[in-house]
């Protein structure tokens, strides 16, 4: 069964290193733009911080988006190692990001890469990790004598997510990737065959 690992909930923690305010913020996102729309609501918190850096990574069935920003610091020294982070973690769809209120002093290539990775590694800590399996989406078509026993074979692999009715009965549903196999031969035993079902 395919699954990947992501964020529980938003996660945030505060930093300090050599009187350079770190703040942290990572989060679970769906889409790229989910991550852009928390990236710019970031900056929008703190429209006086010096650095805004961020990097998200987004892959879902069809599409993969991947993007670290420096915002000013220097290149390479902090969007890249927080992308690091959720790489080595192997942490997929979520969004990181570290605000830094500068303290006067100066930390250095090697300061500031270690001040940004540390930062973001306490906020993923602070969101917490969870599996998630990987999903295939399905429609069935049947008719009203067959709907308890359907009803009942998708609720033991997965979850209906709409439901229609007119001379027939059309669900739409996600089954957990991997059990495609299993769950069509049990459909196919249990209805005889009688049912029309798609892969969307």
């Amino acid at each position: 069964m395919a699954s990947y690992k992501t964020l529980k909930e938003p996660g945030k923690v505060q930093k300090e290193f050599k009187n350079s305010i770190f703040i942290g913020y990572a989060r679970p996102v769906k889409s790229e733009d989910e991550a852009k729309a928390f990236v710019k609501e970031i900056k929008e918190l703190h429209p006086n911080a010096n650095h805004n850096v961020s990097a998200y990574l987004v892959k879902n069935e069809n599409f993969f988006a991947l993007k670290y920003d420096d915002d000013g610091e220097p290149a390479g020294s902090s969007g890249k190692p927080i992308f690091k982070v959720l790489e080595l973690k192997e942490i997929r769809n979520a969004a990181v990001v570290v605000t830094r209120y500068f303290g006067g002093i100066k930390l250095g290539y090697g300061g500031l890469s270690r001040a940004y990775r540390e930062t973001a590694t306490s906020a993923i800590e602070e969101a917490g990790t969870m599996e998630v399996f990987e999903k295939v989406r399905f429609s069935i078509c049947t008719g009203y004598p067959e709907i308890q026993k359907v009803r009942n074979l998708i609720g033991k692999y997965g979850e209906i997510s709409r439901e229609e009715y007119s001379d027939v009965v059309e669900f739409t549903f996600e089954i957990i990737q991997g059990m495609e196999e299993e769950f069509l031969e049990k459909l196919g035993n249990l209805t005889k065959n009688r049912v029309e079902i798609k892969k969307l």
